[in-house]
């Protein structure tokens, strides 16, 4: 899969706090998805505990079905310092390499973070979302910012997830009887939609079915590689 460089990564956190400013301006939440999706990606990094080195998976499923039809990984090491809210600068460079393995590209991609429910409305799934100008949802397990009420625990049940009074997500039970997800759009979709799209790619697990196998994957190369050294 071939892309544009949207920028450098030889910056500072103030140069990464800067450029997540400037990015969040660009990102389009009046989108619509295609009324047929054909296919659609989900990603997820794992890192080992004691270092810096990044193992991104990207696994592309089939709609409505879900059956894989393409899986590929990537291992980078990181030299961005851990700073809350600019985790994309630690794990973005590869996950795009991961990207540049697939020989196909998605209608859609589901990420296991956050969208535009950041507090400079620029999460992975956005950063994501403009270098890939692909519809880009965040499906993150914790919430980053922003408020909300009490959801209910049946599947499709959900809640607003508000910043200054805007609508940046929402609090989306996947399964009955599980957790809820914090769904937020990342680029090139809106909220509604990103529940939708979360919905339809789930249903067995609290995961959505692309992120779940994409951390799946993720882990598994993690582990082989730890077994080598």
């Amino acid at each position: 899969m071939h892309f544009s460089e949207l920028h450098g990564w030889d910056l500072s956190s103030r140069e990464a706090i800067a450029l997540q400013k400037r990015l969040a301006g660009q990102i389009s939440l009046q989108e619509d998805l295609p009324p047929l999706l054909k296919t659609v990606a989900g990603v997820d990094v794992s890192y080992q505990r004691h270092g810096e080195l990044f193992f991104a998976a990207v696994v592309v499923l089939c709609l409505p079905d879900l059956t894989v039809v393409e899986q590929v990984t990537a291992c980078r090491r990181t030299t961005f310092p851990y700073v809350p809210g600019l985790l994309s600068f630690r794990e973005l460079p590869v996950v795009l390499e991961a990207f540049r393995c697939l020989q196909q590209i998605p209608d859609a991609v589901l990420v296991d973070g956050q969208g535009i429910a950041h507090p400079r409305r620029l999460g992975l799934a956005s950063h994501l979302g403009l270098w890939l100008d692909l519809p880009t949802v965040g499906c993150a397990k914790s919430r980053l910012c922003g408020e909300h009420g009490i959801v209910g625990g049946q599947r499709g049940d959900r809640v607003p997830l508000l910043l200054d009074g805007d609508e940046i997500g929402a609090v989306l039970t996947t399964r009955s009887g599980v957790k809820p997800l914090y769904i937020s759009p990342g680029h090139k979709i809106s909220v509604q939609s990103a529940v939708q799209l979360s919905l339809q790619c789930g249903g067995r697990y609290r995961l959505p079915e692309p992120t779940r196998l994409a951390h799946h994957l993720a882990n598994c190369a993690r582990q082989a590689r730890e077994g080598q050294d």
